[in-house]
């Protein structure tokens, strides 16, 4: 057990030096949605109110949780891409062939691209109060613990196609073809209530519907959330957690198919 937590650690660590190497990440994973999020919400609150939104709320305010998973996504894009690079540069070969199980390794690969998201989430939600949003202490450790449940499944469903992919372009199609329509899908740019019903189906099938729900609603723990026709916490949790594990036992079992 001790290598096999030594392996995981080691992993963990090099995503995160990796991190503090490329400054250009934090830029592109962070400023991007935030840019995304003045523009729009200063164009559309004026024009755009959510439905079963309270008197007072504005698109900016509607849209802040919908900017973290963002952040969240694109942070798990940029750390997962570093296994197709590893691959081709030889090092992903020789960490296969140390003792440790490939599950391991699936699993180091992941708390690192985790804990970037979760650090970038975190600064992110301090900019709450901008938006219209009063913090809590409990609000802050219920929406933290959300962002890792998150970023822990979406990392892991980007290791679950970085390792069938063997070319950072075609990495980067796959992934903007699954991810982005899963976040345009998740009631973070527009909610559900009045879609067509088609639509509403394949909002409520897609598992980040749920997690953008846990986020308002721990947002708002002290008062009732900006769309009152969110899935409840516990359901939104639930689903949560079991789109994190199905996503890391993927990864994980993809990882122990692929020929090094």
């Amino acid at each position: 057990m001790t290598g096999f937590w030594l392996a995981v650690a080691t992993l963990w660590w090099r995503e995160v030096v990796r991190f503090l190497r490329q400054r250009s990440r934090l830029v592109g994973a962070a400023l991007q949605p935030l840019v995304f999020w003045l523009f729009l919400g200063a164009g559309l609150k004026a024009s755009f109110r959510p439905p079963g939104a309270p008197g007072g709320a504005n698109y900016a305010e509607y849209f802040y949780p919908g900017i973290m998973a963002l952040i969240v996504l694109f942070t798990a894009i940029f750390a997962t891409i570093s296994t197709v690079e590893d691959r081709r540069e030889g090092f992903l070969q020789g960490v296969l062939v140390a003792p440790p199980p490939r599950w391991a390794v699936v699993l180091g690969q992941a708390l690192g691209g985790t804990s970037l998201a979760l650090l970038q989430g975190l600064l992110v939600l301090f900019l709450a109060p901008a938006a219209g949003i009063s913090l809590t202490l409990a609000s802050i450790v219920a929406t933290g613990a959300v962002i890792f449940l998150l970023a822990f499944g979406l990392t892991s469903l980007g290791l679950l196609i970085a390792w069938r992919t063997d070319s950072t372009q075609g990495f980067h199609a796959i992934m903007n073809l699954i991810l982005l329509p899963m976040w345009l899908l998740s009631g973070a740019f527009f909610p559900s209530a009045g879609a067509p019903l088609w639509l509403q189906w394949v909002m409520w099938l897609n598992p980040l519907t749920y997690s953008v729900a846990a986020l308002r609603r721990c947002l708002y723990l002290s008062g009732p959330p900006l769309v009152g026709g969110a899935p409840p916490l516990s359901l939104a949790l639930s689903i949560t957690v079991g789109f994190a594990l199905l996503a890391y036992w993927g990864a994980a079992r993809m990882a122990c198919r692929k020929p090094a």
